[in-house]
């Protein structure tokens, strides 16, 4: 019970910070200083109108000062990651494995809602993240045996620490070479850039967080709900499909929740069935 109250508490406290980088990255705003304003008056916040998901309830979804509306990405951020928080603590307890999967979840949040919303991936998130995920694939073991059987091949057989370390470079380098190499031939062939290199710096920090399978699973599952969610947007709202921009990195960022929290029984369900 108390891990599971931690796990929400931290949650909402990180999904408020999240919303705060959401809003401030993309206009090259210090995520530090000035304290918590309202973007349309830029009045400061005061402590007790910041507390997460109920101070948006308490002001119903107003602005204290100029009554302009609190938008609805605030509250699902918060709660989403509060979940997400409660599911993988609920799962691993308080470990160094919770932690890291936590840390995952967060940036993933971070990256599908500033996608969605300003079209931006930032650094900060998808190369640090991917640094973050290197040095922790030291600690808390990368689940996967592609590098294993590959340096084994060549009589390689290093340490645990190190095996998973390079499971992690692996899962970071492959996945973004093929998203590259995949964005680079579609700008020959239609001499229009197709994918930014912030969706290839997030594929690699998917990467070195979940290793070379379930990052190639989740690279499938969200060009399917892109293609298809896409297509379905665009229709209804009879955008140009030649010109419209889709987030990739929100369809990538939902798929990689998915698959970091399930991945692993469905690629056990694969390999029992389809490769035995």
């Amino acid at each position: 019970m108390l891990e599971s109250i931690i796990a929400i508490v931290a949650g909402l406290l990180i999904g408020s910070f999240l919303n705060v980088c959401i809003y401030r990255m993309p206009r090259d705003i210090s995520v530090v200083r000035p304290r918590s304003f309202c973007p349309h008056c830029e009045h400061p916040i005061a402590w007790y109108d910041n507390v997460p998901m109920v101070s948006y309830f308490v002001l119903r979804r107003r602005c204290r000062y100029c009554r302009a509306a609190i938008p609805w990405r605030y509250l699902v951020v918060e709660f989403f990651t509060a979940v997400l928080f409660f599911a993988v603590v609920h799962a691993l307890g308080l470990t160094a494995a919770a932690a890291r999967l936590c840390l995952l979840m967060a940036l993933l949040v971070g990256l599908t809602f500033a996608d969605l919303e300003e079209r931006f991936l930032p650094e900060e998130f998808t190369i640090g993240g991917m640094l973050v995920g290197l040095v922790f694939a030291c600690f808390v073991p990368v689940d996967d045996m592609i590098a294993h059987a590959l340096l084994g091949a060549f009589g390689v057989h290093w340490t645990e620490r190190w095996m998973s370390l390079a499971e992690s470079v692996l899962g970071a380098a492959m996945p973004a070479g093929f998203l590259w190499l995949g964005g680079l031939v579609f700008e020959k062939l239609r001499h229009k850039e197709g994918l930014g290199l912030g969706d290839v710096w997030m594929m690699a920090m998917l990467g070195s967080f979940l290793g070379l399978r379930a990052t190639l699973l989740t690279l499938v599952v969200g060009s399917i709900l892109g293609s298809v969610i896409g297509f379905v947007y665009i229709l209804a709202t009879r955008k140009q499909a030649g010109t419209y921009q889709l987030p990739f990195g929100t369809f990538l960022g939902f798929a990689g929740i998915l698959v970091a929290l399930s991945g692993q029984q469905v690629i056990d369900w694969y390999v029992r069935n389809w490769c035995s």
